[in-house]
């Protein structure tokens, strides 16, 4: 995708990732601030790496093999340079990195996961299902499309989400033909700072940004047997210290290239465009709880579209070492 497409499908975010939210998503924190004057930041391509995927071929999760924690002020921390789950403690990174003070707010940020490694030519489909009392819902249309044409994906899951779809959550979890991923506790945008996206409060501290992580983590890997490897913020906002804790903690920050539907505001139609313009290496990002947006329609309108011109789809596992 040429660059100036990516830049103009990111700035769409600006409605898009509050299809997400819910009210009473978070406690306001002190200072906390707008998105006004915020730095929206264009995805990055993620480090290069070599690593050829099959469609619907892996099973969802599994640990990342541990390597040496970031540390402040180190350079961008490489996919994987994570303590193991439970390696690290709350107290730790609160004393690691709690009087550091961030440098960026937006969607990228040291070892965020903005596209599939280069060479990559497959397209990642992630979906995320936000919960709280405005996103419980679950759609189903979208889900079944998937499972009727052999669609691997990648399912972003809130802990309020499970709780309310617990039936639904282990039927997912179950399945080979879905990853599942961490989603967040509260879904907030995650800040060491208090910091806000779309008027969502973010976590206040590193130790809200911790529980933030392991909170759901923790129902994660009691429904899948094992932690989850990927996560994504509430509205897929961070800041650079919270990015590094992501890492230690042992997951991997899922950001998009693509903004498939909005916020779970587009049209099918609309969906189908940003779909459909979604290059090689794209990570598109929609919802799966709102079944009355025009998320499903417009995906079972631009996947068999895109599966005609020679394209596959990978859950995200499968395309990064």
């Amino acid at each position: 995708m040429p660059p100036s497409r990516r830049r103009l499908l990111a700035a769409l975010a600006g409605a898009a990732l509050t299809g997400c939210q819910a009210s009473g998503a978070a406690r306001p924190g002190p200072g906390a601030a707008g998105p006004a004057g915020s730095v929206l930041a264009t995805p990055a391509p993620a480090p290069a790496a070599s690593a050829p995927a099959a469609s619907g071929t892996a099973r969802s999760g599994g640990a990342e093999a541990g390597a040496p924690a970031a540390v402040p002020g180190s350079a961008d921390p490489p996919p994987g340079a994570a303590s193991r789950a439970g390696a690290v403690t709350r107290a730790d990174l609160v004393s690691r990195y709690g009087q550091l003070e961030p440098t960026s707010w937006g969607f990228d940020g040291p070892g965020v996961l903005s596209r599939l490694p280069a060479g990559e030519a497959a397209i990642a489909l992630t979906f995320d299902a936000c919960g709280g009392p405005q996103g419980n819902g679950y759609d189903e249309a979208l889900i079944g499309f998937l499972r009727e044409r052999r669609v691997p994906a990648t399912l972003f899951l809130n802990s309020r989400w499970i709780d309310a779809n617990p039936a639904v959550a282990r039927a997912l979890a179950a399945e080979p033909l879905f990853e599942i991923a961490n989603h967040g506790t509260r879904h907030c945008p995650l800040s060491v700072s208090g910091r806000s996206a779309y008027d969502i409060p973010g976590t206040r501290d590193v130790g809200e940004v911790v529980d933030e992580i392991t909170g759901n983590r923790a129902g994660l890997t009691e429904l899948l047997g094992r932690p989850p490897r990927f996560f994504r913020s509430g509205t897929a906002y961070l800041d650079d210290v919270a990015a590094r804790i992501v890492s230690d903690l042992g997951e991997r920050f899922a950001g998009f290239t693509v903004n498939g539907d909005g916020g779970a505001t587009f049209t099918a139609g609309q969906v189908h465009s940003a779909v459909t313009a979604a290059g090689p290496g794209a990570i598109v990002l929609a919802h799966m709880n709102h079944p009355a947006a025009g998320t499903a329609a417009g995906i079972a309108t631009a996947v068999p579209r895109l599966l005609d011109e020679g394209c596959r789809f990978v859950r995200l596992s499968e395309a990064v070492p």
